[in-house]
């Protein structure tokens, strides 16, 4: 009765459209004044508790960082560099569009910082290209996908939180493999549309003095996720660490050496980066309670018990488990999903011999998707907002290349060595 009275009160405040993070406190509120198994009093230390994580402390890092290095151009180099490097290929400025988010999403770690980034530049040269503004939205918000993919990937942290058991420097090593290759999807994509629609390549030929004088333009935005992925890997320092160390680098570089970073753009970034942190830990604060109360109250037996009643197959259950994330995807914001979700699925698949890393880059794929579903959807609004057309309008251009990740999604699932490869090389 109380498990259904805090998940009805829930579902009801996200209705009524109360920020999600502020829906779960209340629910839990309400939860603990009905008299749950849980009182008030375990409410408000395990809302401590879930905060006191020191991996927690590399997500507001990471967000200032990629704010940082957005407003002192590192972006601008990044995309003049893929640009000399694939924009001579048919359908050439599409393809640079993946390829920035790659470069922007192995320096950012946040799928809505990518959109803005690369969109804000690349959505009107596209257009002046021929490109339909609808197609280069569309591309865009799916790209920027890749940011949470690629590490380091402000998602993998929060399982790593949620899962104690995952490292984050190994899920950042897991997700290299799946980002490359829902990239590649995409590029594949877009050559399509662009063989069958005409659409030009951005410049006529490769030219090898101009690709590296680009490099040696962006050498700085690329020594960032050397930087932190060796950093890591060489056991200089934590994933923790290494957000701390590209917030200083990125001011580094933006302050003293672009010379782009005034003190300006250094104040909207701390300001819009700890707008997005706060909305960030309120849900994992809150969420991780409700994961726990969820635990308590039986809740993860009960979806196990229905899961394997279904089939015993491992291969059903997988299948079962990407369309009910691809549907959480679709209404429930990406963070709270894994803080909620990771502890109750993952137990699950266990039984049966899948690596909690394979899970978590499948998990973090499938509810990365999310992002550019309807309704929540926040690249979707995110692109709109700087291409100015109708979110009706995007989410009719955006389905080939919902289809495409789905695709990258399956083979994900189905081939783990994509995920486990890198990690099972470096002994991880």
């Amino acid at each position: 009765m109380h498990i259904f009275l805090l998940l009805a009160s829930f579902a009801v405040f996200v209705l009524l459209s109360v920020p999600i993070g502020v829906s779960i406190g209340i629910a839990l509120c309400i939860y603990g004044f009905a008299g749950g198994t849980m009182g008030l009093d375990f409410i408000s230390q395990a809302i401590f508790s879930s905060m006191n994580s020191f991996p927690l402390i590399a997500i507001p890092f990471f967000i200032l960082a990629g704010s940082l290095m957005e407003g002192g151009g590192l972006s601008k180099r990044l995309i003049n560099l893929s640009n000399s490097l694939v924009g001579h290929f048919t359908g050439g400025l599409g393809i640079v569009t993946v390829l920035t988010c790659i470069f922007f999403g192995a320096i950012s770690g946040s799928a809505i910082a990518t959109v803005a980034a690369v969109g804000t530049i690349l959505i009107p040269a596209m257009e002046e290209q021929g490109y339909p503004r609808s197609f280069a939205t569309a591309l865009t918000a799916a790209a920027g996908v890749l940011g949470t993919i690629i590490p380091p990937s402000i998602p993998m942290i929060m399982y790593s939180v949620a899962l104690p058991a995952a490292s984050p420097g190994t899920m950042f090593m897991g997700g290299i493999g799946p980002g490359l290759l829902a990239g590649f999807v995409l590029m594949i994509l877009v050559y399509y549309y662009a063989k069958r629609d005409g659409y030009k390549s951005s410049s006529a030929n490769f030219n090898f003095k101009n690709a590296v004088k680009c490099a040696a333009d962006a050498i700085w935005a690329l020594f960032v996720p050397i930087i932190i992925i060796g950093g890591i890997y060489g056991g200089i320092f934590s994933a923790t660490e290494a957000a701390v160390v590209a917030c200083v680098y990125g001011f580094i570089v933006g302050k003293f050496i672009y010379k782009e970073l005034s003190i300006n753009i250094t104040s909207k970034a701390l300001v819009n980066s700890a707008i997005t942190v706060s909305s960030i830990l309120i849900v994992v604060a809150t969420g991780s309670v409700l994961g726990k109360i969820l635990t308590v109250e039986g809740v993860p037996k009960m979806v196990e018990s229905a899961l394997t009643s279904m089939s015993s197959n491992i291969f059903v259950l997988l299948i079962v488990i990407n369309i009910l994330l691809l549907i959480v995807g679709c209404i429930m914001e990406t963070f709270t999903a894994i803080i909620i979700l990771s502890p109750i699925l993952y137990p699950i698949v266990a039984l049966y011999g899948i690596d909690v890393y394979h899970f978590g880059v499948m998990m973090i794929l499938n509810l990365s998707i999310g992002f550019i579903t309807p309704p929540i959807g926040s690249n979707l609004f995110v692109a709109c907002g700087i291409s100015g057309i109708k979110f009706e309008t995007l989410v009719k251009s955006i389905w080939p290349f919902l289809l495409a990740l789905i695709v990258a999604l399956i083979l994900v699932t189905f081939i783990p060595q994509i995920t486990l490869f890198l990690p099972n090389l470096f002994g991880m």
